[in-house]
C-alpha cells in the first residue's frame, strides 16, 4: 500500500476530499476504508492517516485530493467580525468527532473546493467564508472516529489498526495480534473490548465488510472475488455475514441506489 502521510495530528481543522484513489483511513479510534469522492472533516488534535491503495492511482501512479486546513481562531474571528457568519453558526456546537459527509454534502463541498483550487488568495478567502457555515451546519453526515484521550492507548490502538490494515486479507489470530502489541492473549481481549466496545474478531470483520462495500460500489469485481480479497475464506459464509450486517446480500447492496452507510 502507498503511504500518503504518516500518522500525524495538527492544531487545525482538516477538510479533506478524495478526488482520485481509495484506501484506508485511521482517524482517532476508528479504522475505515475510504473511496473516491469521500469528504471528511477532522477536528484539531486528532491523530489520523490516509493510506492509498497503489492500484487506485491513475496511469501515472498518482492519487489526488483537495484539502483545506483552518484554525479554530479563524472561525472565532469570523463570528466576531461578520454578523452574517455569527447568525449562520448561532447555537452550533463544534464536533469533537470525525464527520464523514453524505453524497449530497460531499458533492457540494467538492464543487466549492474545486473552485477554490483555481482562484487567487482573495477568491479562496471569499469562498471559505461561505463554506464554513455549510460545513458546520450540515446534518448530512455520519460519525467516523472518536478521539482517544490517553496517549499510551492512542499509540496502542493505532498500532492495532495499522496491523489490521496490513494483514486483513489473511487470517489474524489473537495470539499474533496480542504478541504484536506486547500483551498476552487474555489481557489483550479484555483491553480491546474495554476500549472498543467489541471483540477483536468483530472489529476485523467490520473492517473487512466495510472494505467489501467499497469494492462493491467502486469496482466491477465479482462478489466471489471480493470475498477472498477482503479476507473471507468461504463465499456462503461471507454472503451470510454481509446480509446479516447490512440487511441485504452483496449483490443487492451493489444494485441498491439509496444512501448506504458503513458499519459504525
Amino acid at each position: 500500500m502507498a503511504l500518503e502521510a504518516k500518522l500525524h495530528r495538527h492544531d487545525a481543522w482538516e477538510l479533506y476530499c478524495v478526488t482520485k484513489g481509495c484506501g484506508s483511513r485511521i482517524a482517532g479510534d476508528t479504522l475505515m476504508p475510504f473511496s473516491e469522492g469521500e469528504v471528511v472533516l477532522i477536528p484539531p488534535g486528532m491523530l489520523h492517516r490516509w493510506e492509498y491503495l497503489p492500484e487506485s492511482a491513475d496511469k501515472n501512479g498518482c492519487v489526488s485530493y483537495l484539502m483545506v486546513a483552518f484554525d479554530q481562531s479563524l472561525i472565532e474571528r469570523c463570528i466576531c467580525v461578520f454578523p452574517e457568519i455569527r447568525n449562520a453558526l448561532s447555537g452550533m456546537m463544534f464536533p469533537s468527532e470525525v464527520l464523514k459527509f453524505g453524497r449530497r454534502s460531499s458533492a457540494e463541498i467538492r464543487r466549492i473546493l474545486m473552485l477554490m483550487s483555481e482562484m487567487d488568495e482573495l477568491g479562496r478567502l471569499r469562498e471559505m467564508l461561505g463554506l464554513l457555515p455549510y460545513v458546520f451546519k450540515s446534518t448530512d453526515y455520519v460519525l467516523a472516529g472518536k478521539p482517544l484521550r490517553i496517549e499510551r492507548d492512542v499509540r496502542r490502538m493505532q498500532h492495532i489498526s495499522e496491523y489490521v490494515m496490513a494483514h486483513y486479507v489473511h487470517p489474524i489470530s489473537l495470539a499474533d495480534i496480542a504478541a504484536e502489541v506486547g500483551m498476552n492473549r487474555s489481557a489483550f481481549c479484555s483491553y480491546f473490548k474495554k476500549h472498543k466496545g467489541m471483540t477483536f474478531s468483530q472489529f476485523v470483520t467490520r473492517y473487512r465488510l466495510n472494505t467489501a462495500c467499497d469494492l462493491l460500489l467502486n469496482s466491477k469485481k465479482q462478489v466471489s472475488e471480493i470475498c477472498y480479497l477482503v479476507g473471507f475464506c468461504d463465499l456462503p459464509y461471507f454472503v451470510r455475514v454481509f446480509t446479516k450486517a447490512f440487511g441485504m446480500s452483496p449483490t443487492a447492496y451493489r444494485r441498491n441506489k439509496t444512501i448506504r452507510k458503513p458499519i459504525g
